[in-house]
């Protein structure tokens, strides 16, 4: 009893000092940090994502609101990302992919001389990204990162600058820039934040005073700033900057929260604290680190009071329980399928993600302030002779099992591990259920549709052409974009459903490739593709007729009825006879997509990559009908 009071005792005594001491040992000065902002609309957008399903390449669906606690607005989700690429893709003149090498040729994994290898030390990618070889200066790329970002509700992307003095200026210059154009489309894009390198020195040092300089001290894109505890966070170790006479560092001191990141994957900032050479040092700037990764069960970062404030959760780890930190292309490692209860091979494992399954996990029963995921587009690791007792070692990032990445990419893993991100997140900041529609309303007029409130908001101008260089020299073009879907709607009366769809622009003719498509999902059917049962107007509408045509089996369609389809100007609507979609309750619920100039060869992927769809990527609009008549 006396033991447990007196530790106690000693923890209340060490909280009070970490806060006395931040304020004795170096005040700092008063700096201007401008107020944070939040848009309505923006916020508005964001709170519609509760009512956007979707469902993955293995059929499993994402919760929606109602089926998750409450959404939260305590709980943040920052993803690890990587703004690089600009500078290595310039030098890099030839693209080695390491998964079809050792695909092609599995005794190249530890033999340096294979001609399939690029020059050692030279980036080579573990996979190709859905966008290509691509670089973080093309804006196309960035605009859609920014709504994939915003509709997975991640709250902050933090920036890799971990190595040496390079703040990668030139990316982040031109993010800055896409992000808050797409802001003014309404896309609540995530803040930024930058990880500086895991200790304190003159890099770390120089760092600072570099973005402090060109970013925060000039207020530059203010409104995209990730606060935390009430000022601009930034992951750094400001020893550099204590007992300092330099009015710039005492300024750099008073406008961050600081939370250095910590390099190892096994330890948490309290067993930091304890390891610090004095009371009086840990408690006034080192006291909270973060972790950016950590293997299973993953230590928890608390605040001065015993809560979690921090963790991490990740897709895979280069580590082992024979080594610890090693190469991705050693013996053991914590891959993608890994688990503390050993290798899932069961089928499909590798998309079924339970190493990201099993940390989430924890994260979801910890319930930190704060997850750190890693991460999201780093794809790229140098080649070594040796690193970690690896021959011919890939340190970070190796191929699909041994790789971190969720960003999609054109290989197998395709876009599962983002949408098994999403599900974390909307499990770990909860949901809000929608309200169904209960009015019967028939459309006979486009002016009809002034009656049906609610709206399904798209993004304008994000159908833009792009033309940049990445990675290899290689040039990156796209046309596709046409009719650019800035809104929809939907309503139903006792024998028919109604689909509005609305665009920038007057419409193009009707006559175009891959016209103004629907795609629908009825719960309940027999077959699917992607988890749709119809779609409309896949083939070019004639005399004020739309096809309407069900699933067979994957992409093969059957008609299953026909829909009047009216244009007028930039607006599109469609009248769909139940029948036609099976629907045969007064309560019902469907899911729904519009698409332009997509799906060529009937391959879902081509929602990221061409022509515009509404929503983004595999997500839908939901809408249900709850009739009256049904609750009594």
């Amino acid at each position: 009893m006396i033991k447990a009071w007196f530790l106690r005792l000693l923890m209340c005594i060490a909280a009070l000092w970490f806060c006395i001491s931040d304020s004795v040992k170096l005040r700092g000065v008063e700096v201007d940090i401008p107020e944070q902002q939040k848009d309505p609309v923006l916020e508005e957008r964001a709170a519609a994502f509760d009512g956007w399903a979707a469902t993955d390449s293995l059929g499993r669906t994402l919760p929606m609101g109602g089926e998750t606690r409450s959404r939260r607005d305590d709980r943040f989700v920052g993803l690890f990302y990587w703004t690089w690429h600009v500078g290595q893709a310039a030098w890099t003149q030839t693209v080695t992919n390491v998964n079809e090498v050792v695909t092609n040729d599995p005794s190249a994994a530890h033999d340096l001389d294979n001609p399939a290898w690029g020059v050692i030390g030279q980036p080579h990618h573990w996979n190709e990204p859905l966008y290509g070889y691509y670089d973080t200066d093309d804006r196309w790329v960035l605009r859609r990162h920014a709504e994939l970002l915003a509709a997975a509700g991640v709250d902050v992307i933090i920036f890799d600058n971990t190595n040496g003095t390079m703040t990668w200026k030139d990316s982040y210059d031109v993010l800055f820039e896409v992000f808050a154009e797409a802001r003014k489309d309404g896309v609540k894009t995530p803040q930024i934040a930058f990880l500086l390198p895991f200790g304190p020195g003159e890099n770390t040092t120089a760092q600072l005073h570099m973005l402090y300089e060109d970013i925060y001290k000039e207020g530059k894109y203010s409104d995209l700033w990730f606060y935390w505890k009430g000022k601009p966070l930034i992951m750094a170790y400001p020893d550099g900057l204590l007992d300092s006479e330099d009015p710039v560092d005492r300024e750099i001191w008073s406008f961050f929260t600081f939370r250095p990141g910590i390099a190892p994957y096994n330890v948490s900032s309290d067993a930091l604290r304890m390891n610090e050479d004095t009371l009086w040092k840990q408690a006034t700037h080192r006291n909270r680190y973060w972790s950016w990764l950590s293997v299973y069960p993953q230590v928890i970062n608390t605040n001065p009071d015993g809560t979690p404030e921090q963790m991490a959760v990740s897709v895979a780890q280069n580590w082992s329980a024979e080594r610890g930190l090693t190469a991705m292309n050693g013996e053991n490692i914590f891959g993608r399928t890994y688990t503390s209860k050993g290798y899932d091979t069961s089928e499909n494992a590798l998309l079924k993600g339970a190493n990201f399954a099993e940390q989430a996990g924890r994260a979801l029963e910890v319930d930190p302030e704060f997850v750190f995921i890693t991460g999201w587009n780093e794809w790229v690791a140098g080649r070594f002779e040796e690193w970690m007792g690896v021959t011919n070692a890939f340190p970070d990032e190796y191929n699909d099992e041994f790789s971190r990445d969720i960003e999609p990419s054109k290989g197998q893993l395709k876009d599962v591990y983002y949408y098994q991100m999403v599900d974390f997140i909307r499990r770990y900041k909860g949901m809000n259920a929608s309200v169904p529609d209960t009015q019967k309303t028939t459309v006979e007029s486009l002016s009809d549709w002034d009656s049906v409130s609610k709206t399904y908001d798209s993004y304008a101008n994000n159908i833009f052409d792009r033309d940049d260089v990445g990675y290899g020299q290689i040039r990156y073009t796209d046309g596709s974009g046409r009719n650019d879907i800035v809104s929809a709607k939907a309503a139903s009366d006792a024998g028919n459903l109604y689909f509005l769809v609305n665009c920038k622009e007057t419409l193009s003719p009707q006559t175009d490739e891959n016209w103004m498509r629907l795609l629908i999902s009825v719960p309940g059917a027999e077959n699917t593709w992607e988890g749709y049962s119809h779609i409309v107007n896949r083939m070019n509408p004639e005399s004020g007729r739309a096809s309407v045509e069900r699933s067979a089996g994957g992409w093969d369609w059957v008609p299953s009825g026909d829909a009047e389809i009216v244009c007028e100007g930039g607006s599109l609507w469609v009248k769909i006879p139940k029948s036609a979609l099976g629907i045969t309750d007064n309560s019902f619920t469907v899911d729904f997509k519009w698409t332009d100039n997509t799906l060529a060869q009937g391959d879902i992927m081509d929602f990221y990559t061409c022509g515009d769809t509404a929503p983004t990527g595999r997500f839908n609009y939901r809408y249900t009908f709850a009739d009256p008549a049904d609750a009594k």
